[in-house]
């Protein structure tokens, strides 16, 4: 399969013009490595991966510093946290941009020592999983709604999709699993695995950590704790609600999602695509899409993600978009190729609710034909996930105004 250009690009070669050091994290195997190696092909790489290599940053890092002085990529940083004191010292020595290139599988905990040692010295960005309007330009998209949510986006499933439930088993045990121990220590590896289990059961849901505490058997600060773990390994990440004082009624608990459909599909033991036709997990997994694909176009355009969701005792809204300062777009996720004739009942009433705001009330659907309605647009899933490379979500509100 050919090379799939990324949106991050563009943002990572502004950065390296500005910057001495420029940091890419993101779930394991989401493309970092090959996106840097792609637009820094003369640069020297070095993969802490490797033990000798590892070692060598470890034990010396002074000398690794001048045996790697200038123009080199350092694969997975976050092995060798003490590195980064060594190398601010490094970079307060010679400012000139572009000089590291670094990247991270892990997010808090890389972000933390970078913010300690790295402030105003790096620029910070996040790769995920290929996005649908990344793929869909290339012609490499899968056809279907269905096999979409079930593929997910990680690039080694568009190279060998008959082989997609094996490697997704080997990612688990392997990245999910192992990582665990070293972002914190959790000796029972067979409670872990249920409990992340429980948490795809609950994705697109508000996270309960009582009720997952209750059926893990684990406490209700360990279950806080192993959330944390779960998005420090770029599995899972929480949804904040949207509020500014327009109810004092709003429900202040996150949702919970998954950094990838295809991930979930597994951990949620559905077997193949057709078995999203009729699971009783299908509109879960269609939201978190939705909710995903919105995050990716942020982080693609090196933005901070403007992305939320409603409820009160009367409205719940899926996905709330800021297209600018005083614009939003209020979206409902239906995964049924018709959607109900009330869909955008809850978004258009966020009109009348969010004061001094401009509101776009939308709704994306499983089917296939874009329907321009009175009260907002009915998208398509394509169509949603196509256009959010374009505009700054312009579209958003050109839809909603033809």
């Amino acid at each position: 399969m050919k090379t799939i250009p990324r949106q991050l690009e563009a943002v990572c070669k502004a950065d390296l013009k500005s910057f001495p050091v420029l940091t890419v994290t993101g779930p394991r195997q989401s493309g970092k490595s090959t996106l840097l190696k792609s637009i820094l092909p003369d640069w020297s790489y070095v993969n802490l991966e490797d033990p000798a290599n590892l070692d060598f940053a470890t034990d010396d890092p002074k000398g690794f510093l001048r045996t790697h002085a200038d123009k080199v990529v350092i694969d997975e940083i976050q092995k060798a946290p003490k590195l980064l004191s060594y190398l601010q010292v490094e970079i307060d020595r010679d400012r000139r941009p572009g000089r590291f290139a670094l990247t991270g599988s892990h997010n808090l905990l890389l972000l933390e020592q970078v913010s300690q040692s790295l402030a105003g010295r790096t620029s910070i960005r996040h790769l995920l999983p290929f996005s649908y309007s990344e793929v869909h330009p290339q012609g490499v998209a899968f056809s279907s709604l269905e096999e979409n949510l079930y593929f997910g986006g990680y690039p080694q499933i568009y190279h060998q999709p008959k082989a997609c439930r094996a490697w997704l088993d080997s990612y688990i045990q392997t990245y999910v699993e192992r990582d665990v121990r070293m972002i914190r220590n959790v000796s029972d590896l067979a409670t872990f695995r249920r409990f992340v289990r429980l948490c795809a059961g609950r994705a697109s849901q508000l996270l309960d950590l009582s009720g997952i505490g209750s059926d893990a058997g684990l406490t209700h600060n360990t279950v806080r704790q192993w959330i944390g773990v779960l998005e420090a390994g770029f599995i899972a990440f929480r949804l904040e609600p949207y509020f500014k004082n327009f109810s004092k009624r709003i429900i202040k608990s996150p949702k919970l999602y998954f950094y990838d459909t295809g991930l979930l599909c597994r951990l949620l033991d559905i077997r193949n695509p057709k078995d999203l036709e009729t699971s009783p997990f299908r509109g879960a997994v269609f939201e978190n899409w939705c909710v995903l694909e919105a995050l990716k176009a942020y982080h693609n355009r090196g933005e901070r993600p403007g992305i939320y969701f409603w409820r009160d005792q009367a409205i719940e809204v899926d996905l709330l978009m800021e297209l600018s300062a005083s614009r939003m777009a209020a979206i409902e996720c239906k995964s049924g190729l018709t959607p109900p004739s009330d869909a955008l009942n809850s978004p258009k009433s966020l009109v009348n609710i969010m004061h001094g705001m401009q509101v776009s009330p939308a709704v994306i659907y499983g089917g296939s034909e874009t329907q321009k309605r009175s009260d907002g647009p009915l998208l398509s899933w394509n169509t949603f996930g196509n256009q959010l490379a374009k505009e700054s979500f312009g579209f958003l509100d050109r839809v909603a105004r033809t």
